[in-house]
């Protein structure tokens, strides 16, 4: 199942709740999108609030979301794939209660290789690699429960690009009883990108991608809430934190 076929047509009806394969990660979905909840006086700031916030952008899953989520509870996501460390920090508010910590919310996350392939599907990434059957495989997917301050931690590694789309990082958030409150994505700085990808062993033969993040189809109209802070270095491995507001 390639992205750029990939169809989006039966999403609205299932709505958000199953996680299935129904919608490309290459396009942005308005059937997905959900009414934005915002606060008095609120304002977007990517991540930041102070008694106000927005609630964050909703996304299409894409067409390889974790197909069992609760099989997969676990903060190390590496399953031996190559790549630059990176430890992903994503705190949890909450739109309805003046922009409080979640705690008790469930946070799955989702991305792809250093090479552009996901795990649980026979995949051919954009940009002229191979099909590949990862079927049995479940590397680079996990959940974990926020805490009392809304944050999950996750090891991963680095995640690389395929064509058409930015670097990302897929995340499906419910609450404490599995109702969905959102799906969204992350995006990556492209000056951290740029480094990783013409540096870094695993990385270097592909090259820096092809779409930036003003022009991808997902984060052109969404990207100051969806852009992550990431610090460190190829030497050191990296750290992504990133808020994401919801509705619960």
């Amino acid at each position: 199942m390639e992205r750029k076929h990939f169809l989006k047509s039966g999403l609205a009806a299932l709505g958000l709740a199953v996680i299935a394969p129904l919608a490309s990660s290459c396009s942005k979905d308005s059937d997905t999108t959900a009414a934005t909840t915002t606060t008095t006086d609120s304002t977007s700031t990517g991540g930041t609030s102070s008694g106000s916030c927005t609630a964050t952008s909703s996304e299409t899953a894409g067409p390889y979301p974790t197909k069992t989520p609760s099989s997969y509870v676990r903060s190390n996501i590496v399953d031996g794939q190559s790549g630059v460390p990176l430890t992903i920090k994503i705190t949890i508010n909450n739109t309805n209660n003046s922009c409080a910590a979640l705690s008790g919310a469930l946070v799955d996350i989702w991305h792809c290789t250093a090479v552009g392939y996901y795990s649980e599907y026979v995949d051919t990434p954009g940009g002229g690699y191979a099909t590949v059957d990862y079927t049995a495989s479940h590397f680079l997917r996990g959940r974990q429960t926020t805490d009392s301050n809304g944050l999950v931690t996750f090891t991963s590694i680095f995640p690389g690009w395929y064509s058409p789309r930015a670097p990302h990082i897929h995340v499906h958030v419910y609450n404490s009883a599995g109702t969905s409150l959102l799906v969204t994505q992350i995006a990556f700085p492209t000056d951290v990108c740029n480094t990783v990808y013409t540096t870094a062993t695993d990385y270097k033969a592909h090259g820096t991608q092809d779409t930036a993040n003003t022009a991808d189809m997902v984060f052109s109209d969404s990207l100051a809430n969806e852009l992550s802070t990431v610090t460190g270095s190829v030497s050191g491995g990296y750290t992504l934190t990133h808020t994401i507001y919801v509705a619960a």
